[in-house]
């Protein structure tokens, strides 16, 4: 079936990915002096509101939300931060085609507006700055104009 190999495709770049990755970190983070770290995980507003037709991807994205948080309960005691971003339409070659416009829930095609990228760097600038006593879990930076609120 074409749309199960997409959704294994999916699934272990989205989620085992980022778990693999963390899974490494934490060990890193744990035996390093002075321990501790912060992990940013990439997440989706889709994990919130799905597009149509995205299955596979919001799928894996709302487990990701898991993550952030299993991580940094257990990183407590190690110093060990994690939280999660969560990016809607930053202008990039991937969200191109949205101003040609794109599936909204309605079934209809309509453009969305995308927001410049030095803000998503903004965000997770702001975010990797924090003391580690201190932890931001999920932060959500889009376009103010998209249609996230609201959407479906």
């Amino acid at each position: 079936m074409p749309g199960h190999v997409l959704f294994n495709h999916e699934f272990l770049l989205n989620l085992t990915g980022a778990f693999l990755c963390t899974q490494w970190a934490v060990r890193l983070m744990k035996k390093q002096m002075p321990g501790g770290g912060r992990i940013i995980n990439n997440g989706s507003i889709s994990a919130h509101v799905p597009r149509p037709n995205s299955v596979a991807y919001t799928a894996t994205k709302h487990a990701m939300t898991g993550l952030p948080r299993s991580t940094a309960l257990d990183g407590r005691r190690h110093d060990i931060a994690c939280g999660q971003i969560d990016i809607g339409n930053a202008a990039t070659q991937m969200t191109a085609r949205m101003s040609d416009g794109v599936a909204q829930a309605s079934g209809e095609l309509a453009p969305e507006p995308t927001m410049d990228v030095a803000a998503v760097v903004d965000a997770v600038r702001y975010m990797a700055a924090l003391p580690l006593d201190t932890n931001v879990p999920f932060l959500t930076v889009m376009a103010n104009q998209m249609p996230f609120i609201g959407r479906g």
